[in-house]
This record gives C-alpha cells, sequence and structure tokens, in this order.
C-alpha cells in the first residue's frame, strides 16, 4: 500500500482576510502564502502553525453555510466531509481560553469514552478539539 501523510484541512469562508484574522488571533496560524487558483476562481490562502496547515477559500458567488452544518448532530445527517479535530491536552483549559476570546462554542462533549469540543469559526464552520483519555 502507499505511503501518505495528512497535509492540511481546508474551508471555504466568505471572507479571506476575516477568516486569516480569526484563524490567527484565536488559534495561533499564521500565513504561509496566499494564490489565486483560477480554476475555482478562489482567493486563497495556506496557514501554518507548527508542523500543521490549515487551507481558506474565498470563492466568488459561494454559498452561506447552511445551517445544519452549523451544529454536529445535525450536521451528522448530511454525507461529505465533517469537521477536523484538534488534540488539546486540557480540554477545561482550552474552553476557558476560547471563552475569554469570545468564540462560538457549539458543543461540548465530556463523556466516559472521552471529552471534547466544536468550535465555530468566523464563518460557521465547525472545528473540533479533543482531549485524549488513558
Amino acid at each position: 500500500m502507499a505511503d501518505f501523510t495528512f497535509h492540511h484541512g481546508g474551508v471555504s469562508v466568505p471572507s479571506l482576510d476575516a477568516a486569516i484574522d480569526w484563524y490567527g488571533r484565536v488559534l495561533g496560524f499564521e500565513v504561509e502564502k496566499r494564490f489565486w487558483i483560477e480554476a475555482a476562481r478562489s482567493h486563497t490562502a495556506m496557514l501554518k502553525k507548527g508542523p500543521l496547515r490549515f487551507e481558506l477559500f474565498e470563492v466568488e458567488g459561494a454559498a452561506p453555510l447552511p445551517d445544519d452544518r452549523r451544529h454536529p448532530p445535525s450536521d451528522l445527517r448530511t454525507h461529505g466531509n465533517k469537521h477536523l479535530a484538534f488534540r488539546v491536552a486540557d480540554l477545561e483549559q482550552f474552553l476557558t481560553e476560547m471563552e475569554a476570546k469570545a468564540v462560538d462554542i457549539a458543543f461540548v462533549v465530556r463523556e466516559k469514552f472521552g471529552k471534547g469540543a466544536f468550535i465555530r469559526d468566523c464563518a460557521g464552520n465547525l472545528i473540533e478539539f479533543v482531549e485524549e483519555g488513558d
């Protein structure tokens, strides 16, 4: 089987500049490069935080994110990609930091199988943060 590693995730946003600001201010990503994708009519940016990369697309004429895609349980009822998940050492500390930054916390899970939380970016896209247990 061919060997491969994870490279990046990506989301479509209504404003590239607003998303670059949000991902930098809230999650600490920095712009690695900005470019234009002619075939998609997209102003695009690749963001980086350590080994993580995240691609943002501002596509001309794109439709807004549907409301049912903004809440994890209802989003699962539509086929397709759901979200990206990042690991955090301490979920409660992470949530305190997100609350201090006035981040939209969409959903929190505290179960025997694990702890996690979904936040919404400035465009409503879901991002999950997971604290792995023992």
